[in-house]
Parts: structure tokens; sequence; C-alpha cells
């Protein structure tokens, strides 16, 4: 009898390497806060005892991930993982995960669809799949588009869940700098509603005919994240609801994000 292929909480939970999970919850707590913390408040943050932390601590400092303060005897990031993320580019990663899953998608819908992520205040296109059909709907990989007047866009201005960045971002946008106080109120209320129902979706917004169907790549308010989109052309009969797209497009976009590790938690506290 074959054996079941576990989950990755499940694989977590049975393959778990405490002293490994208590260093990368260092690692990340530190990279969430951005300043100098001292091995006290690591501990109250992490809900553990400050010598537990000691010899990770030691550990990290040798290897060059951290360095402590000379005079606080806080402790703080190193340049070390800038290093390493250069060499191991996070949208290559993403790519790589999402090309073939979105490969399978293309097949199993009939329909293009494209990754897209913030890149300048836009939205750029950074992977597509297209239909098998013989008339089909394609966007052009490195393509920027704006934000609000996309479906992908929308999707990743709802994902920053900081108020305050999503505001930098919006007053980046020149629909939102000339709009009046009840047009950004609208804006904001249009973005809340994607957020909660976790799709977008429009009907020739760009060009008559166009259909988009997107969804979020990765958790809301992580620094990584993408919009999976089925672009589709509507079909002379009218039928061109989305209802059949909905659910393999959700869980491609879910396979992604597992198979590139963006479903993880940021740090464990037990």
């Amino acid at each position: 009898m074959p054996k079941k292929d576990l989950s990755l909480e499940e694989r977590r939970q049975k393959y778990s390497v405490p002293a490994l999970e208590k260093g990368l919850s260092v690692l990340e707590l530190l990279s969430e806060q951005a300043i100098p913390m001292s091995q006290a408040e690591m501990a109250r943050s992490l809900g553990r005892q400050p010598g537990e932390l000691f010899r990770m601590l030691a550990c990290l400092e040798g290897r060059g991930y951290v360095r402590r303060e000379p005079l606080s005897g806080a402790y703080a990031l190193t340049l070390r993982m800038f290093e390493l993320s250069r060499i191991h580019s996070p949208n290559e990663a993403l790519l790589r995960a999402a090309l073939p899953l979105m490969r399978e998608l293309a097949d199993q819908t009939r329909e293009s669809c494209h990754l897209s992520i913030l890149n300048n205040n836009q939205v750029l296109v950074i992977g597509q799949e297209e239909s098998p059909r013989a008339f089909r709907l394609s966007v052009e990989v490195g393509s920027h588009h704006p934000v609000l007047h996309t479906s992908s866009g929308r999707i990743l201005a709802a994902a920053l869940v900081d108020e305050e960045e999503r505001l930098r971002l919006l007053e980046t946008q020149e629909e939102w700098r000339e709009a009046t106080d009840d047009k950004r109120a609208a804006i904001l209320h249009e973005l809340s509603a994607v957020a909660e129902r976790g799709y977008e979706h429009s009907s020739g917004e760009r060009f008559v005919g166009g259909r988009d169907l997107g969804v979020l790549v990765g958790s809301p308010g992580k620094p990584l994240t993408a919009a999976l989109t089925i672009a589709w052309l509507a079909e002379a009969n009218g039928k061109d609801g989305y209802d059949h797209l909905l659910g393999p497009l959700t869980a491609c976009a879910k396979a992604i994000a597992d198979r590139a590790g963006l479903l993880t938690e940021s740090h464990d506290h037990g």
C-alpha cells in the first residue's frame, strides 16, 4: 500500500529539529523588528527563557549571521542574509516553483495564466503559461501595468496589510493623486473587499472582451507575494462566468506558495 504524502505541517511536526527551529526563530524575529534586540527581549518575544538563546546566539554570531553591539550588548542581523539572498534570487525561486504548476493550470482550464509582482510601484509580469486554445489572451512577460487598473495590481495592493505601506503605494498612482476624498474612500473600500473575498475579477477593464480572475500567492503582509491571474476572452455566446476557474486557480496558487516556501509561519513562539 503506497505511503500517504504528509502535509507541510505534518512533516514539520514529525521531523522537527528544535535547535534549528530556535535559530530560525531568532533570525526571523530580528528581521521583523529591524532593530537590535537584547537576549532578554528576544526571549520574551519568543516565549523562551534567556538562557535558552545563549548558545544559539553565540553560534549565529560565530557564523556571521548576527553581530553584538559593543555598548548595549544587543544583537542585530549582519549583511550575511542579504548576501545569501543575492545568490538565491527570490523571484527566480518563485518562478521555478510556479511555472510547472501554471502549465498544469493552463492545461486544466484551457486558459492562459500569468504571475505578477509589484516592482517600482507598478505590476510586473514575471511569468506566463499560454492556453492550448487556438484563440487565447496573452500578456507579455516583462511588461508593466498600473496597480489600480488591473486585477493583479488590486490583489497585490490589498495584500499590503500595513496601512502606511499601502498608502505609500497609492500615493505613487496618478488615479489616487487626482482623486477626490470620496473617490479615495471608494478605492480603499474596494481593496478591503478584495482582501476579504480573497480574489479579484474584472470584465472589459483594459479592452472589450477581456476577462481576468486573480488570487494572491503567499500570505498578506509578507515581504514576498505575487498575484496569479487567469486571463481569457469572452465567448460570443456569453458564457464567460468564472465559477469553474476559481477552484483550480486557488489550488494552484496555494501549491505554488507551498512549493516556494511562502506558507511557513514567521516564527514559532512555542
